[in-house]
C-alpha cells in the first residue's frame, strides 16, 4: 500500500523498555472527530484529560491523560493527539494496536522515523536546522552539547544563516538591476561599494563558520586510536583517561587481543578513545588477529595517539610502525612510563615536554603527570577551543555548506577585481553562495537528502 505524507501517523513515542509513563503520539489532519470518538468524550484543545483507554468492547487497556493540539498550532503543524499513560511495552503495544484497528477509515498507518518532526519541516513549523536539533538534543552525551542544542532548537544558527542570505540577497539584487539596466553606464561596483560589502560579509561568513566549526566538534567528538607496541601502556593510558578500569592492566606483553572502546569528554567534546592491541610480529594466532584489527581501527582514526616507553626512545619497530601509519591523520605522539627513568637527566632520558604541535607529550599513565597536556593537544587537535563553548551545535553537512558558500564568495570576489566587465559572473557567484546557505536551512534541500537526514531519527519523534 502507497505511502503518502499526508496519512495520518501514530507511534509510541518514548523511548523503548519499562517506565513510569508512556507516550502514544498521533498525527495528521482533521482528526478532532477520530479523537473523541476513540476516547469517548469531546477533548478541550490544549487541555489534560485525565480518563480510562478503552477497547472496542469497553475493556480497559489503561488509563491516563489525553491532550489534544489542533493544527497548526501544534508540534507537527497537524493535529496532535497524545495519550500519556503507563510505560510498560505491553500496554503501550494494547493501545497502539487498538488505536490502529479503530482507524481503517482514516488511514492511520505507523510513523517511520523521525516522520513527526519530517511534517514539521514540511508544514513550515521548523527548518531543516532546528529539525535536525531535535536529534542532536536527544542524543547530546554532555551539558555542553544539550546546551547548545537547544540554541539551535531555539533558532540561534538558523538567525546566523538567514542574516548572511538577507545580506547577500541584497546585494545579488543590486547587481541584477545594474544588470538589466545596462543603458544606465554605472561603475556599479564603486557607485554601490560592492566590493567593500561582499568583503563585509566574507568576514561575517568566516566568523560563522568557525562557531560551527566548534559545534561539529561538540556534537561529533573526535575518533582517536591509541597505537603502539604492546606493554607501552595504552590499556593504562584509556583507564586513566576514563577515570575507571575499562581495560585489563597487566605487566604481560600482548594482554589486549580486541579493541576496547571508551567514550570522555573533555570540556565536553566526546572523545572516542580506542584501545588497541600492540603491533609487533607474533606467531600466536589470536593475537594476529587482534593486531590486523588494529590496523584496520588505525586506517579509521581521525586522531593516532603513538605510545612510545620514555625508557627506550630509539626502538627501530616504534620507526617500522610511524612508517606503516596512514598519511594525512593527525598522529600525536606520546611517550609514556616517564615515572620509571632513573634519571631524567641521565640515560634513556624522554624527549622534554614542549607545547609546540609536532612536540612529543611526556606522560605517566601511573601517576597522572602530562595527562593535562595530552588533554590539551587533543582538543587543540579537535579544533576545540579551551575555554569556548559553541552557542550551537553544527554537522558535517553544516560545514561543508558553508565552506561552499565561501568558496562561491572568493570566486566573486575575484571577479570583482575585473571590474563591471564580468558582472554576470559576480552575480552567478553570489547565487551559487546563496543557494548553499539555503542548503543549512532546508529552503532548496534535494528529498534524499531529507530521507536520509530524518531517517536517523527515532521513531516517535
Amino acid at each position: 500500500m502507497p505511502v503518502s505524507d499526508s496519512d495520518p501517523i501514530i507511534a509510541i513515542a518514548t523511548a523503548p523498555g519499562r517506565g513510569g509513563i508512556g507516550v502514544i503520539r498521533v498525527s495528521g489532519p482533521d482528526l478532532r472527530g477520530w479523537a473523541d470518538e476513540l476516547l469517548g468524550q469531546s477533548l478541550t484543545a490544549r487541555h489534560a484529560h485525565f480518563l480510562a483507554f478503552r477497547a472496542v468492547g469497553g475493556e480497559v487497556l489503561d488509563e491516563g491523560l489525553a491532550l489534544f493540539f489542533p493544527g497548526p498550532h501544534s508540534y507537527t503543524g497537524e493535529d496532535v493527539l497524545e495519550l500519556q499513560g503507563h510505560g510498560g511495552p505491553a500496554v503501550l503495544r494494547r493501545v497502539l494496536e487498538d488505536c490502529l484497528a479503530r482507524s481503517a477509515d482514516i488511514g492511520l498507518r505507523l510513523a517511520r522515523p523521525g516522520e513527526f518532526t519530517q511534517r514539521a519541516f514540511l508544514n513550515g513549523r521548523l527548518d531543516l536546522a532546528q529539525a535536525e536539533a531535535v536529534a542532536d538534543l536527544i542524543e547530546a552525551s554532555s551539558a555542553a552539547a544539550a546546551r547548545s542544542a537547544m540554541a539551535s532548537l531555539s533558532g540561534a544558527f538558523s538567525a546566523e544563516i538567514d542574516a548572511l542570505s538577507e545580506r547577500i540577497v541584497k546585494l545579488r539584487m543590486l547587481v541584477e538591476a545594474t544588470l538589466d539596466f545596462p543603458e544606465e553606464e554605472i561603475d556599479f561596483l564603486e557607485k554601490y561599494q560592492a566590493a567593500e560589502r561582499l568583503q563585509a560579509v566574507m568576514d561575517s561568513l568566516e566568523g560563522v563558520l568557525r562557531t560551527a566549526r566548534q559545534g561539529r566538534v561538540l556534537r561529533d567528538g573526535l575518533h582517536v586510536v591509541l597505537a603502539g607496541q604492546p606493554n607501552v601502556g595504552k590499556s593504562s593510558l584509556l583507564n586513566a583517561l576514563a577515570g575507571d578500569d575499562v581495560a585489563i592492566v597487566t605487566p604481560i606483553a600482548g594482554t589486549t587481543r580486541d579493541r576496547v572502546v571508551q567514550q570522555i569528554h573533555i570540556e565536553g567534546v566526546p572523545l572516542h578513545i580506542v584501545d588497541t592491541a600492540g603491533l609487533r610480529e607474533t606467531e600466536d594466532a589470536v593475537e594476529r588477529i587482534g593486531i590486523e584489527r588494529s590496523w584496520a581501527e588505525i586506517a579509521r582514526a581521525q586522531v593516532i595517539v603513538h605510545l612510545q616507553d620514555a625508557r627506550q626512545p630509539d626502538d627501530p619497530l616504534d620507526a617500522e610502525i610511524v612508517r606503516r601509519l596512514p598519511v594525512g591523520v593527525p598522529v600525536l605522539r606520546v611517550w609514556n612510563k616517564v615515572d620509571l627513568l632513573e634519571s631524567r637527566a641521565g640515560k634513556g632520558t624522554a624527549p622534554q615536554a614542549a607545547d609546540a604541535d609536532d612536540a612529543p607529550v611526556v606522560i605517566s599513565a601511573h601517576t597522572g603527570e602530562g595527562l593535562d597536556t595530552l588533554r590539551a593537544r587533543l582538543l587543540r587537535i579537535a579544533g576545540w577551543t579551551p575555554g569556548a563553548e559553541s552557542p550551537w551545535l553544527a554537522r558535517e553537512r553544516h560545514v561543508h555548506a558553508l565552506e561552499e558558500a565561501r568558496s562561491r564568495l572568493r570566486l566573486a570576489a575575484g571577479h570583482a577585481a575585473h571590474g563591471d566587465q564580468v558582472l554576470d559572473l559576480f552575480a552567478e557567484e553570489l547565487r551559487l553562495a546563496h543557494e548553499a546557505l539555503c542548503e543549512i536551512t532546508g529552503q532548496f534541500t534535494s528529498d534524499d537528502l531529507l530521507g536520509e537526514i530524518f531517517s536517523s531519527f527515532c521513531i516517535g519523534k
